[in-house]
Order: structure tokens, then sequence, then C-alpha cells
């Protein structure tokens, strides 16, 4: 079972926490919590480091530190969590990352899980015991704490699952995974189930039900996943949520599932590149070794004879690191210009049913073309199609992409 921020934000919400994990008990389960830190207080810890760390003195960062920071708030919440439920009479305690372990590699701030030995976790469940874990928080194997990247809770609780060889319960405050998001388009339905393909496709692209790597992470252990809310008292609405599950277990296949939006976006252009064999891996890289994701990409021709524009995009906060190194590397690629747009945003359609159904496109551009929303870029992959718009069109394009795939009729 897996908590996040707002469901632990306060002790009154803990205490209902507590009771979801008693009716789990109560049901002959044996049962590990993982949690979030409570609601802002992460963002309050990083704030911390801002102010505190190297950045503050113009010095390259210390992660190893920052995650001893911010990996703090997790502990809290699983201490306040295991101390509620010994005053319900169960027997609980808490499991910091380093304990369980929870062994990553060094990549601090954003690291990824190389091994969960269960057997410790397993014995204690074993035995009747709760174990209360803090979620997003590893351990190297020199020792020092790491942290998973934000939404990094979701990740440690599917693997923890498969480490133990169980199913991940999913708590959050919506009681599902919808067809879009809700505080948009008032007639989102919830989806019953999901695919594993399409909920990893919705996580990357601004959906934030799930983490993208807790997905992947399920989707390759075979993780049984369900995305509940805590927001409602144990047994007051028996069988809602949404389970992700093999495409194979979903008896109709929908052509569009969702579609998805993601503000956290920046587009970086360079004019004026040489066009000849090696420039783009150049540029990327550069971008790579900086641990800078880039997700969408075009190139095209300039107007000048032998030289190309491209266009690619990466996230809000990595927008002025990339900047800066391709600013560094301008004599070696040999760009003429650089230019970064921070006012877009992506919206993208996903579903499995356009693998074998013609027209998807069509839909998508006759119905921002009818509401007057300019495509910048547009990227595609087997099940989802992407366009990065102006970022004052965001909503007006989700509710026209809503609507034009029927997904208010489900």
């Amino acid at each position: 079972m897996k908590f996040g921020g707002t469901s632990v934000a306060d002790l009154e919400r803990i205490a209902r926490v507590g009771r979801h994990v008693a009716a789990e008990v109560a049901a002959g389960k044996k049962v590990a919590v993982v949690v979030s830190a409570m609601s802002g207080k992460t963002n309050e810890l990083v704030a911390w480091t801002d102010g505190a760390g190297p950045a503050a003195m113009g010095l390259p960062p210390s992660d190893d530190e920052y995650d001893t920071v911010v990996a703090s708030g997790e502990q809290v919440t699983a201490g306040l969590l295991a101390m509620t439920l010994r005053n319900m009479g169960l027997n609980a305690r808490s499991w910091l990352g380093w304990q369980v372990p929870i062994y990553t590699d060094e990549a601090h701030g954003r690291a990824r899980i190389d091994e969960i030995p269960g057997e410790k976790l397993l014995k204690a469940m074993d035995s009747g015991e709760i174990a209360v874990i803090a979620g997003f928080q590893g351990v190297t194997r020199d020792g020092r704490i790491s942290t998973l990247g934000r939404g990094g809770s979701d990740t440690s609780a599917v693997a923890i699952a498969a480490a133990v060889g169980g199913a991940c319960d999913i708590y959050t405050d919506v009681d599902g995974v919808y067809t879009t998001d809700p505080r948009i388009e008032s007639k989102a339905r919830k989806l019953e189930r999901v695919s594993y393909e399409e909920m990893l496709e919705m996580a990357s692209l601004g959906a934030k039900v799930l983490q993208t790597r807790s997905v992947e992470l399920a989707m390759a252990q075979r993780v049984p996943v369900r995305v509940l809310s805590s927001l409602v008292e144990p047994g007051t609405a028996p069988g809602q949520g949404t389970i992700v599950c093999d495409e194979e277990e979903i008896m109709e296949k929908r052509i569009v599932s969702g579609v998805a939006y993601s503000r956290d976006e920046a587009k970086i252009s360079l004019f004026g590149l040489p066009d000849h064999p090696g420039v783009s891996a150049q540029i990327f890289s550069r971008l790579a070794d900086a641990n800078v994701n880039v997700d969408m990409i075009v190139q095209s021709r300039a107007r000048s004879t032998d030289s190309a524009n491209m266009e690619f995009t990466v996230g809000k906060r990595d927008a002025g690191r990339a900047v800066e190194i391709m600013q560094g590397a301008k004599a070696e690629i040999g760009f003429s210009e650089i230019a970064v747009n921070e006012d877009v945003a992506k919206v993208s359609v996903i579903g499995v049913g356009m693998r074998s159904h013609a027209g998807v496109a069509k839909t998508m551009f006759t119905a921002l073309g009818e509401k007057g929303v300019n495509i910048q870029v547009i990227s595609t992959s087997e099940i989802k199609i992407s366009v990065l718009i102006d970022a004052a069109y965001t909503e007006l394009a989700v509710r026209a992409l809503h609507a034009a795939y029927g997904l208010d009729q489900l």
C-alpha cells in the first residue's frame, strides 16, 4: 500500500491512512506500507537546500547532502504512521531505505534502484508486523543516503511489491485513472482498466497519477497495480479504482484511452546548424552527459544552403542548464543562434487501439485546427501522438480532443 503526500498531509489524514491499513490487516493480508513526505514538505526541504547548499555560493551542487536533507520528509511520515498504527493496537514499525535495504546507484537526486533483498522485510511481515517504509529514499553501496527523484515513492512501492512477491495499491487524492484531468474537463471518465503501456505513456506525458519509472518497473516485473483514493473511509467505496494490467486483460480495446498534458516544457531552438552527419550526436551527447532529458525533436532545412534548424524540448527545470551547455559548445557545434521558449505545453492522446485504427492523427489535427490552436512540434509513437502548442491554449486543446475522440461517452 502506497500513500502520497496529500494522503498524509496532516495527522487527521494519517489517521485515515491507519484505518485503510487496519482494514487490509483485518482481511488477513500481510501488509507493507510506503509513504511519501507530508504535502508541501519536500518543496520546503528543497528550498532549504537551495538557500544553504553550494548553489547559494555559485558552486557545483553537492547532491549527496541534498539527498540527506530531502529524504527526511518521508522519515517523519513513516514514524508518525507507525505510531498511529500502534495506538490502534497494531504491530507496526518504521523502515528507512537503508534498513530495508533499497540499494541504488550513485546518481544522487535521481537514483535508480539496483536491488532490494526482501528477506528481512518478508520475515517481519510473516511475523505479523506492518512494515511502514519511507518512500523515495534508498542507499548507495557505500552507505550514503540516495533519493529516487520527485514522485519516487511510487517507484519504491512497486519495487518493494516485486521484492516480496506482492501486489501494489497506490492510494492518492483521486479515485482512479481518468480519461483526462477532471479539473480541466468535467466530463472526464474514470477507466476501470488501463494497460501498462498506456499508463506509461500517460505518466510520461504529464498525467500525475503515477510516476513514470514506477509504471516501467511494474510492467517489467508484472506487478499488479491498482489506483485508489485515500480520501474516502475504508469500506465505503468497494470495487472502485483503476487496475493497471496487461493489454490482454482488457476485453474491449479503445482507440484512444486518454488525453494528457504537461506545462513543464521548454522549447530550445538552434538556428543555422551545419547540415552534415554527426551534428545531432554532438548536441545530444552533451545533453545526455549532463543528465538533461530531451523529449520532442524536430529538424528542418534552413533557408541558407547546407544549414538546418533544430528544435527540441526539455523540462523547464533543465532549460537553463541546456542553454548553458549549448552556448558552451557553440564553436564546436557551429550553430549561429539559440532561442528558448518556456511558454509552451505538450498535449497528447494515448491509446493501444491506435495500432489498428487509421485516422487518429486526422481527428487530432482537425479538432485543434477548428479551435485555432497552432501546432509547433509533433511527436508520435505506436500508441500516442503529442503536439507542442502555446501554453495559453492548453485547456482548450484538452477539452477539444477529449470531445473529438468521444471520451466523454465512455
